[in-house]
Order: C-alpha cells, then structure tokens, then sequence
C-alpha cells in the first residue's frame, strides 16, 4: 500500500509472527554485495526481498483484481473468508 513499491503485487513468501511481518516475492528488494565462496570465484550484487510492515500490505480478490478488506461468512459448519467489495470466496 505505502513506500517504494506501492501498488505492486507479489506472493506471499513467509510470515513472521513475532515481529508481524511479511516477506514477499519480488518486492522490497535490496542489493546485496556478496563476497566470493571459493577460490577464483568473482564477487557479485544481487537483489534480496526483505520482509515489510503487515500493516502495509492487503489482500487482493481474484474476482475483482483490486485490494480489498476481508470479511468472514459463516456457511454449514465452516467460517469462509469473503471479499467486502464483491461478497465473493477470497
């Protein structure tokens, strides 16, 4: 939602409870300088993801395509998690 790569969108990687964030594919990368492992191997910079704030990411709905808050249906014996702009299964 905020920062660098507002807008984007990317799967969800990881999630670390403790510090209530998220790490995601292919955003909020960094480089990284990378030393050489064994001999006559070069140096390299490569791009890491880093984990972001959970505030600042939403879901997406796979029937609309945009941001959305979730909601919570309860049908038969199960509690299923819905789309509050088009009511539909997230």
């Amino acid at each position: 939602m905020v920062g660098k790569d507002a807008g984007k969108t990317g799967k969800v990687l990881r999630v670390y409870i403790n510090t209530n964030k998220v790490l995601l594919e292919n955003l909020n990368l960094v480089k990284k300088h990378r030393r050489p492992r064994k001999q006559g191997e070069k140096g390299e910079i490569i791009s890491v993801p880093r984990p972001l704030s959970a505030a600042n990411v939403m879901l997406t709905c796979k029937n609309c395509g945009k941001p959305v808050r979730a909601g919570f249906k309860a049908e038969k014996d199960k509690k299923i998690r819905v789309c509050k702009k088009c009511q539909n299964q997230i």
